[in-house]
């Protein structure tokens, strides 16, 4: 699972990292800031109907090579990669995603996350989950309200199961629940196939975007982009057609869609996620 030295060179100099590389507290956040800022969160691949491969090979071929993003699954597990090449003990996990999901409805084990060891205690890690990505690890002590560079989270237990929870105004929202259970490659796999394929799969029904900034989120989900602000503000704006969707995915995700999907592509990623209506056209 490690990476060779050159494909671990190459992550370095695509997240423009330079420090030192023990397995600490310190670097995993550096490295953790790094990666989130830098990998958009994007389901391109699946609307494509392009195969989601979670081998080695793979994953720094497009994410690396690519200058690609990717989801969970291609994030988290390159992410682990790294780790695991530095000497971090690393444990995949899953989650049931909860955010903006009804209390009622049932959820798969659809998300990958990371827990690793370290000195300091187990560090709950996940450079995937979109719009709400923390970009630096949690100490997993239930109750403890951590501060990250965009919102404020923290974990809560019950029954052997975990809650990743955000503080979004003055209201704590779930945004997954997790067990310590750790989750082999097979379980990934499965999974992996589930949510890039399924009929009903959220990433195979939307065009979905993420990247955080310095003070802001980006967010692309069809053709809403909003704009969310350090403070809660927040700004929306629609997308009209093919040439403003190109546009939007280069200025704020920095990814060449002409060049990922081709005119055609893109046009069809249009009609497929876009309300019906006008302005469809470049």
């Amino acid at each position: 699972m490690d990476l060779s030295l050159p494909e671990l060179e190459s992550y370095f100099a695509r997240v423009k990292y330079v420090g030192p590389r023990a397995p600490t507290l310190e670097v995993l956040r550096d490295l953790q800031y790094r990666h989130v800022h830098t990998f958009p969160f994007e389901n391109l691949d699946v609307l494509l109907g392009r195969g989601i491969r979670l081998d080695t090979e793979s994953l720094t071929g497009k994410l690396i090579g690519g200058r690609r993003g990717g989801y969970c699954f291609e994030q988290n597990g390159l992410f682990w990669r790294v780790l695991s090449t530095l000497g971090f003990t690393v444990t995949p996990l899953a989650a049931r995603v909860r955010w903006q999901i009804p209390d009622e409805v049932q959820m798969g084990r659809t998300h990958m996350l990371l827990k690793v060891d370290l000195e300091e205690g187990p560090h709950i890690v996940d450079v995937g989950f979109g719009g709400l990505n923390p970009s630096a690890p949690f100490a997993l002590v239930p109750g403890l309200e951590q501060a990250k560079s965009l919102e404020t989270y923290r974990i809560t237990s019950w029954d052997g199961c975990y809650d990743l929870q955000a503080r979004l105004s003055e209201t704590w929202a779930t945004l997954y629940r997790f067990t310590l259970e750790p989750q082999l490659l097979p379980d990934q796999e499965i999974s992996n196939w589930f949510v890039s394929t399924a009929p009903t799969s959220h990433f195979v029904l939307n065009l979905t975007l993420a990247l955080p900034a310095a003070h802001r989120r980006y967010a692309l989900l069809n053709d809403r982009l909003t704009i969310r602000e350090r403070d809660g503000r927040a700004e929306q704006q629609t997308i009209g057609g093919v040439g403003a969707l190109i546009e939007t995915v280069r200025r704020y995700f920095g990814l060449g869609l002409e060049i990922i999907a081709g005119i055609e592509g893109a046009k069809a990623i249009v009609d497929r996620c876009f309300p019906a209506g006008e302005n469809r056209v470049l």
